[in-house]
């Protein structure tokens, strides 16, 4: 298919075609096997993580329960495109059908959603260890963690769910050509023909924003409290704080990274660097957050010493 066969009128039903990077071969090669390792070190690390909270009886704490499932949201988060990135690396034809594109925004903002609230769960977690750590079991119960998880489940798909039907119902009668190397809200909003597309846009920012900026605001609390605690407190506490240095490192490179993104107009940055800093957010963080974690954090590096001596 074409893409002057693209340009269609009235159609209920589009394809997409995904222009991507550069299509020479020598470029297509490295960016697939680029890929390639960035996708088997994303499983492999996180799976690893994931191992070692459950077998690991001293990670069984609400700390490394939320670390199981950020590392499970890692790999759901990255599968969403990396496999649809690496089977376009050769294909002539990028092709995506309308409801592949749709599919593929609402798990993209379903997890990136959930990874968000989930990153404030755990800073709320460790701001009642460190601020309040005799009331600590009892306000942080196995029901409590639960609860935390539920929440962020249903909030990122909730949310998901509503933008995916808003921009399901744009109309495209235009050039079906997505300048980018996967479905994304703002990419699709460039290619409507909706005399409405910056009411759509504003809705769908606000939607995204409420979860985005109130789990960054809720995260940002958390450390202006623990970090007033430490300085109030002393030595004990600031022992304490070393188990924040991983968390706090991960969620300033997940809410950083998404900040640029969405909050750099598009149209001041060439299409390069649009593509750089999606891959940036959405398929280099969720692979350096079990790297963070395994070299920052003596706890899980101390399960893997274990581990690897068990397997000897």
């Amino acid at each position: 298919m074409s893409p002057e066969s693209l340009q269609r009128g009235n159609l209920s039903s589009p394809m997409f075609l995904l222009l991507g990077f550069s299509s020479a071969y020598r470029a297509q090669v490295t960016l697939c096997l680029c890929f390639s390792l960035v996708y088997l070190v994303t499983v492999l690390g996180n799976l690893l993580i994931m191992t070692l909270v459950w077998l690991d009886a001293h990670l069984h704490s609400p700390m490394y329960f939320f670390l199981g499932h950020l590392s499970f949201l890692d790999i759901c988060y990255s599968s969403v495109t990396l496999p649809k990135i690496l089977g376009d690396s050769f294909s002539p034809q990028r092709m995506i059908s309308f409801v592949g594109c749709i599919t593929q925004i609402y798990f993209f903002l379903c997890f990136g959603g959930s990874e968000c609230i989930l990153l404030a769960a755990m800073a709320y977690d460790r701001y009642l260890a460190i601020c309040h750590p005799l009331h600590y079991p009892a306000l942080m119960s196995k029901k409590m963690c639960h609860c935390l998880v539920a929440i962020s489940w249903l909030s990122g798909s909730f949310s998901s769910l509503i933008q995916a039907f808003l921009t399901a119902r744009l109309p495209f009668c235009g050039s079906n050509m997505i300048d980018h190397l996967f479905c994304e809200v703002p990419f699709l909003l460039k290619v409507s023909c909706s005399p409405n597309a910056p009411l759509n846009k504003a809705t769908l920012y606000a939607l995204a924003g409420t979860i985005a900026v109130g789990s960054f605001l809720l995260t940002l609390m958390s450390y202006v409290h623990i970090i007033g605690a430490v300085l109030q407190k002393g030595a004990g506490t600031q022992r304490a704080f070393a188990t924040c240095t991983s968390h706090l490192t991960v969620a300033s490179l997940f809410f950083g990274t998404g900040a640029i993104v969405y909050l750099v107009p598009h149209s001041s940055s060439s299409k390069e660097m649009d593509e750089v800093l999606a891959l940036l957010y959405a398929v280099v963080t969720p692979m350096l957050n079990p790297i963070i974690y395994s070299l920052r954090n003596s706890e899980v590096k101390g399960a893997i010493r274990k581990a690897l001596n068990r397997g000897v």
